[in-house]
């Protein structure tokens, strides 16, 4: 019976990760709901933002001077990419969908002798580029469950500062959008030089503001509280797509385990059955002899 110990054995270490599976199954979904919660939180902030930029950028149209996240270059010798990946594996296939974006991406910019710096929010997408030996000037990992602006002002500002310095031509950001609980999309999106499509607004009429300091100082702070919310609503559609990626994930493994183990127990129970056999013929062989 050697062999029917080591498959009980098997079977045990299955049921064992099949105990590992359920609980990390229900730990997602319920951290699903609350990141799905806080990604509905962030939008209405973030539209307003966008509004108030849209009308003060069109209200500053006709003048001379224009922001420099609102200028468009001429040519892109230089972009920055926003690589958005969990900082933990055993989400399906979320993260290889994301660097496969994300590399899609580097590709095309590469062949059009674009260099690319990379900041990496997640310990995933931050590993995957220092293997390939890409250019990473800024990251932020270990971000935990619920993300923290404070936590990516630092990693961004280096990106921006060096757009606004004119080092950097062009500003992408690379993310998972959450669909639906069975749905994960890995998007790429240009965040500056913000296009008219970006900040385009329902209401085409127009505001009279009073600025204080000035104008410029005004759509400064703006630009920039914009992108934040942009990076951090993004950030938050990640996590969403995270949860709902290792729920099913689990939800799979668990499903899988247990086919396992039904089996392995049909394989244990023949096994047994032919010891059995074999010992009964033994016995009446013996029996016969006698």
């Amino acid at each position: 019976m050697a062999v029917g110990k080591e498959i009980l054995t098997k079977i045990r270490s299955v049921q064992n990760t099949q105990k590992i599976t359920r609980a990390m199954q229900m730990v997602s979904t319920s951290k699903m709901r609350k990141t799905q919660e806080r990604m509905r939180t962030a939008r209405p902030y973030a539209e307003k933002v966008r509004t108030v930029m849209a009308h003060l950028a069109m209200a500053n149209s006709n003048t001379d001077e224009v922001h420099p996240m609102l200028a468009q270059r001429d040519t892109i010798r230089r972009a920055g990419v926003i690589l958005i990946t969990s900082d933990k594996g055993l989400c399906g296939g979320l993260n290889s969908n994301i660097l496969k974006r994300f590399f899609t991406l580097v590709q095309k910019l590469t062949a059009d002798g674009v260099e690319v710096d990379v900041c990496c929010l997640g310990q995933k997408g931050l590993a995957a580029c220092q293997r390939a030996e890409m250019s990473v000037v800024a990251s932020a990992t270990q971000l935990g469950d619920i993300p923290k602006i404070d936590r990516l002002v630092g990693s961004l500002r280096v990106l921006f500062e060096k757009y606004a310095e004119g080092e950097l031509d062009a500003v992408h950001i690379v993310y998972s959008r959450f669909i639906n609980t069975m749905k994960q999309e890995p998007v790429e999106e240009q965040l500056v030089p913000i296009t008219p499509e970006h900040i385009v607004v329902e209401h085409s009429h127009s505001w009279e503001y009073l600025y204080e300091p000035d104008a410029h100082s005004v759509l400064e702070f703006l630009v920039r509280r914009y992108l934040e919310s942009v990076v951090y609503q993004s950030l938050a559609e990640n996590m969403a797509s995270e949860q709902a990626a290792r729920m099913i994930a689990m939800k799979a493994a668990t499903d899988n385990a247990g086919n396992a183990i039904k089996q392995l127990q049909l394989v244990y129970n023949k096994s047994r059955q032919a010891a059995i056999t074999t010992e009964l013929s033994e016995i009446v062989a013996g029996a016969a002899a006698v």
